[in-house]
């Protein structure tokens, strides 16, 4: 089987190179010939573990292609997979489909036969009818079948999240592209894998409403945190004894400065604008979408309360950048919320973090990019742990503490234990523990 997949970005890339390995012939397109020439010589321009080996193996056994002839590749393909952005619009968080119908009007302008055209990308519900009804129009004299196959990829981790998923979901009506699309993922079925088979209107809500829900077990473990520094309670001990319930599980109940990434602020932002398009207001999501953009500014009273007045001229060690560990990815980071209102107050930010140090200088101006985690404590006044890497694990704390000029950690994720870190002399801030 050959498969095309338009849009060789994060979601393409991963979804390409995973099925190279399974053994079927696939065809990247992008329209950026300096992309499409990199990635043919083995370059993959996104830090994901595992990506570029897995890249570099499906070109040395010739089943992994890039191209920017979208036609050529259209024409070949048996599947077509639309893997292209589907970003926020400006002001009302709607996500804008308009490069999904570009995809759609390019499968018309060179399809051949029968094909299966399957949505990847995050979309709107009705956006996969939409694409079948541009087909149709601009091709009536062309077979084809429509699908959505919405993508559960967690940055840092897709390439696990791809080869061994808690689930696939298939929305697909005709009886020839289910065949088709079982044959496509039995490498799946045969490590027993659940395959959900869904109406289209389903499946693509089912990507909205998975990122919704865990959105919001975050932002309730958050706010517990809160609860937590109040009373003298710990929120650990809570998440631990709740995670133990089946029923709620232990996932995604890790305090921290609020979410971000690609997916779970545009996501909850799109389902909140077309609920309330339904007539169907998610009042809960939109509740979670305010709380978690007022808990990152929160974050910076905290740092400033915790370096005392005045502020302004005092030096702050930033570790951590991107919106989580294992990514160079830095949308919706807190660190974008954090940052800039903390060079507004006069503090110098001495940052480090090992993957997404080029993306923030570009976006955060101002800030002191160093080599390591050392470098940015030098002389510092404080140190903000803001994303968890591994790195930051196992910091010798000896030589944070000889390097920093004030014994200063504000622990925004709760790597340290507080007992531990008193008894070295360390003024230590966490969240949500006694």
């Amino acid at each position: 089987m050959r498969v095309a997949i338009l849009g060789a970005g994060y979601v393409g890339l991963v979804t390409g190179a995973c099925f190279a390995e399974f053994g079927f012939q696939i065809t990247c397109v992008d329209t950026d010939e300096r992309k499409i020439a990199a990635l043919a010589k083995g370059e993959v321009p996104i830090f994901e573990p595992g990506l570029k080996a897995l890249v570099q193996l499906g070109l040395q056994y010739e089943r992994l292609h890039f191209t920017t002839d979208a036609g050529e590749a259209i024409r070949a393909a048996d599947v077509i997979f639309i893997a292209v952005g589907t970003p926020s619009r400006r002001g009302n968080g709607e996500a804008d489909v308009s490069f999904v119908i570009a995809a759609a009007e390019m499968i018309a302008a060179h399809a051949v036969g029968y094909k299966v055209v399957v949505t990847k990308s995050t979309v709107p519900v009705g956006t996969t009818r939409r694409v079948e009804r541009v087909l149709r129009r601009l091709r009536p004299d062309c077979k084809f079948d429509v699908a959505a196959n919405p993508e559960f990829l967690r940055e840092g981790s897709a390439i696990e999240d791809f080869m061994r998923p808690n689930r696939v979901v298939i929305g697909v009506e005709g009886e020839r592209a289910r065949q088709m699309l079982q044959q496509l993922y039995r490498p799946l079925h045969l490590i027993e894998t659940p395959i959900i088979f869904a109406d289209l209107e389903t499946a693509e809500l089912i990507k909205y409403a998975s990122n919704a829900f865990l959105a919001m077990k975050i932002t309730f473990i958050n706010q517990m945190a809160d609860l937590c520094e109040k009373v003298g309670g710990d929120v650990h001990v809570l998440a631990k004894a709740m995670g133990l319930d089946h029923r709620i599980g232990p996932k995604f109940l890790h305090p921290g400065p609020g979410y971000g990434g690609s997916c779970f602020p545009k996501d909850t932002m799109a389902l909140a604008t077309f609920a309330r398009e339904c007539g169907a207001p998610v009042d809960l999501v939109e509740t979670v979408i305010r709380v978690n953009e007022a808990r990152k500014r929160s974050m910076v009273d905290r740092i400033l309360d915790a370096l005392g007045t005045p502020s302004s001229g005092k030096k702050l060690a930033v570790l951590g950048l991107t919106f989580k560990p294992n990514t160079d990815d830095m949308r919706e980071s807190p660190a974008l919320t954090i940052l800039p209102r903390l060079l507004e107050r006069g503090i110098k930010l001495q940052c480090f973090d090992p993957a997404g140090m080029a993306e923030a200088a570009k976006l955060i101006p101002g800030i002191d990019c160093c080599r390591d985690p050392y470098e940015a404590a030098a002389k510092a006044d404080g140190l903000v742990l803001l994303t968890e890497w591994n790195l930051f694990r196992a910091l010798d704390l000896d030589r944070i503490k000889a390097t920093l000029h004030a014994p200063l950690i504000i622990d925004f994720r709760n790597i340290y234990d507080p007992d531990k870190m008193r008894g070295m002399g360390f003024s230590y801030h966490s969240l949500g523990r006694p």
